[in-house]
């Protein structure tokens, strides 16, 4: 099962949207097939937690990706945790002249991508091929 949760209040949000996307999602990615993994979205200030506890960096940003770990108690079929601020998704939608859903989709493809191993700042362009594909595929362009 693929969890999908609102942890912020400011935009309001259908998460059952999203919950048939990742489904549909998953299914199109190959390294994620029969794995699970979470989506969260939350607030600006919490990604600002976030991406200063985890990454050092003194700004907020739209999507982090958290891959679990390989360990002894950890579960072979998931693949880790997807935050998405909420807020920069909806500034995003409109410099981008996108709906939110879209841009919510484009962003859950994002971090899906890094938690199967992908890192566009280290990559030849991979990860960005794969994606422009799978946005086109699953008409989130």
């Amino acid at each position: 099962m693929i969890d999908v949760i609102n942890l912020q209040r400011k935009i309001k949000l259908e998460t059952v949207i999203y919950k048939k996307f990742v489904k549909e999602l998953s299914d199109s990615v190959d390294e994620a097939k029969d794995q699970t993994f979470s989506v969260a979205f939350v607030s600006d200030d919490r990604m600002w937690k976030l991406n200063w506890s985890f990454r050092g960096k003194d700004s907020t940003t739209d999507v982090l990706s958290f891959p679990q770990d390989a360990g002894p108690h950890d579960q072979p079929d998931f693949l880790g945790d997807i935050v998405i601020s909420a807020d920069q998704a909806q500034k995003q939608a409109k410099e981008n002249k996108l709906t939110l859903e879209i841009e919510i989709k484009q962003l859950i493809l994002h971090g899906l991508l890094h938690l199967c191993g992908y890192d566009h700042e280290t990559d030849k362009g991979e990860m960005n091929k794969r994606e422009l594909a799978l946005r086109k595929k699953l008409k989130i362009n």
